[in-house]
């Protein structure tokens, strides 16, 4: 007994209080097509939680194709998206490699938190790089920024609308100058995933800079990254589950990870390219009306809605600064203070 005590603890490693029994890179070392599930442990004080990743392996390692979702755990479509691909898959057909993060933010999922872990009421998809010292979120976004994203040749984050959030599902890169291979390779996948709208945003940060979200952070370590946006309302529809599943195995075909002959291809209505996008925050806190929904087309200055206060009493009206599409909105009655309430998105190219 104290033998096999002793040989657990010279397997484990621990970096800060970050407990894991293998480090990511030496699972990929591992030869031959295998599944590995494995726990990334996280304890601050007396709070502990943990990351369950799982790996795929084909009889080669590259390309490492990578899927988190769940960073927000009441974002239901693209979790429960990830468990149907996880069963699906056969590793032994795999060429490459998936590493998955099925749910990123298991306590929020578990407690149904939007947008939080409830550990620490910090926003994980605002935390990156993360900190090893730091809160169980600080933690989570340091392990998938030097465990996940460093061991990835694609970064792939999926989310959907949180249980506030009225979305039009598409699909987004940042359009880093400096790396242009990564930046056209995202493109292309984006245009392959056969989601009709592509949103590009801008890139400015310097090396020092946080990044805050887990693609930008993918984006920022040199790697290929996109994130899927599909589901809204903190509920589970069947069409978001099937767009993000869709665009997956599209995406895994294109990389040369995986072709999964289940999934047909659609036939593509015009593919709409937005790289502008417009934030109307919130002016103050209050009731909030409106007809319109994500996906609809508003004209710059066009009325959106209006927000009351607890005695129907319009406080202010809401207007449109741009021309475009509705990417995503508060879709439920209350709004406080300085949050997104539209997102539009265009494009300045004619």
């Amino acid at each position: 007994m104290k033998n096999m005590k002793k040989a657990i603890l010279l397997m484990m490693i621990t970096t800060g209080q970050l407990i894991f029994a293998q480090s990511i890179s030496q699972i990929l070392k591992n030869e031959g097509a295998f599944r590995k599930d494995t726990v990334l442990s996280v304890k601050s004080d007396s709070k502990e939680t943990h990351l369950p990743v799982i790996i795929m392996k084909g009889k080669i390692k590259d390309p490492v194709f990578t899927i988190v979702a769940g960073i927000h755990g009441y974002e239901y479509p693209p979790i429960i998206a990830v468990q149907e691909v996880i069963k699906e898959i056969d590793p032994q057909k795999l060429k490459g490699t998936l590493i998955i993060v099925p749910i990123a933010n298991v306590e929020g999922f578990q407690k149904r938190t939007p947008f939080i872990n409830p550990l620490d009421n910090k926003n994980l998809n605002n935390a990156f790089p993360g900190s090893e010292a730091g809160t169980p979120t600080d933690q989570i976004a340091h392990l998938i920024a030097r465990e996940i994203i460093s061991n990835s040749t694609v970064f792939l984050d999926i989310h959907g609308g949180d249980a506030n959030e009225d979305l039009l599902p598409f699909i987004c890169y940042y359009n880093r100058k400096d790396t242009p291979e990564n930046t056209k390779k995202a493109y292309d996948l984006s245009l392959r995933s056969q989601i009709r709208h592509i949103v590009s945003y801008p890139y400015n940060l310097s090396p020092s800079d946080p990044a805050k979200y887990a693609f930008k952070q993918a984006t920022q370590q040199g790697i290929t990254a996109l994130s899927i946006e599909a589901g809204k309302l903190g509920t589970v529809q069947r069409e978001n589950v099937e767009i993000i599943k869709r665009a997956v195995y599209n995406m895994l075909e294109y990389t040369g990870n995986y072709k999964e002959k289940k999934i047909k291809i659609q036939k593509r209505k015009n593919t709409i390219i937005l790289d502008q996008q417009d934030y109307i925050k919130v002016p103050e806190s209050g009731i909030f009306y409106s007809h319109l929904k994500s996906g609809d087309r508003v004209r710059k200055k066009q009325l959106l809605g209006y927000i009351t206060d607890e005695f129907g009493n319009k406080k202010q009206n809401i207007f449109s600064d741009s021309e475009g599409t509705i990417l995503y909105k508060v879709g439920t009655p209350p709004v406080n203070k300085g949050e997104t309430l539209f997102c539009i998105g265009y494009s300045e190219k004619k």
